[in-house]
């Protein structure tokens, strides 16, 4: 039983059989550990790919609700696709008052966008110092990010100097003045319908360029936001579901580049 499973009790997010189901029938290994650092302790699936060599390591950051099965079948993914795939709960330690969304300013706030910054950026050194030291880790870390998450790893490559690279899904870029300081290519994954994260794409495009630095950012037409989750699921829409597909296809051409 996996970190989702065993930490969500009756979370409607339990709901996500299929997801769950497909991480209990994979193939590769998995197991769960606590990633420590000074008093933090980070509650992370790990799932292994299926190689005698070792294989760059991607950090997983989730979206702004919770960690959920879908998290560990998208690290499975990732395994499948020759990562060593690190998927932490960034909420840990959280109560399960803490874990539930606010609403502020007539506005509804997610639990992991009320995380103080600092602990998140320590969260992620946290876990990809960990994943170098794995004896699996070929001595790349990349990092990939959903909505939040896409933020968060976006900022990520603003701080961390020696990322592989970042694959931000749907995410913005939040300090577009330390775009200077990204030193690793950075890789967007967005929606044709998402009309929020698409407006920033034009500015960050500029900057990015502007900077000398690497963007490649891909437009899905006609998917939403959230595809990678909406995507997998058993009754996607059809334009989900291809962007779904098209991101695995890129990501795995991407792996050799972490060699």
């Amino acid at each position: 039983m996996g970190i989702a499973a065993a930490g969500l009790g009756g979370s409607p997010l339990c709901a996500q059989d299929w997801a769950q189901q497909e991480v209990d029938k994979s193939p590769r290994r998995h197991e769960s550990v606590a990633v420590k650092y000074g008093a933090r302790s980070l509650d992370t699936f790990i799932a292994y790919p299926e190689t005698r060599g070792k294989s760059p390591a991607v950090v997983i950051i989730h979206d702004v609700i919770a960690f959920a099965p879908w998290v560990e079948n998208v690290a499975d993914r990732f395994a499948e696709a020759g990562y060593l795939a690190l998927a932490p709960d960034m909420l840990s330690g959280r109560s399960p008052e803490e874990r539930q969304p606010i609403r502020s300013e007539g506005k509804t706030v997610g639990p992991a966008r009320r995380l103080p910054l600092p602990q998140v950026t320590a969260d992620l050194n946290a876990l990809a110092d960990y994943a170098l030291k794995l004896p699996a880790c070929n001595g790349k870390v990349c990092v990939v990010g959903f909505s939040w998450g896409g933020d968060e790893a976006f900022r990520f490559a603003t701080t961390r100097r020696d990322l592989a690279a970042a694959f931000v899904f749907y995410g913005k870029c939040t300090e577009p003045e330390k775009i200077p300081d990204i030193q690793a290519p950075v890789y967007g994954f967005y929606a044709g319908t998402d009309t929020n994260v698409g407006a920033t794409i034009p500015d960050t495009t500029k900057q990015m360029k502007a900077a000398g630095k690497f963007y490649d950012p891909v437009i899905f037409e006609g998917a939403g936001h959230g595809f990678m989750q909406a995507g997998a699921a058993p009754n996607a829409k059809e334009a989900d579901k291809k962007a779904w597909d098209a991101s695995w296809v890129k990501l795995k051409a991407l792996r050799s580049k972490f060699d």
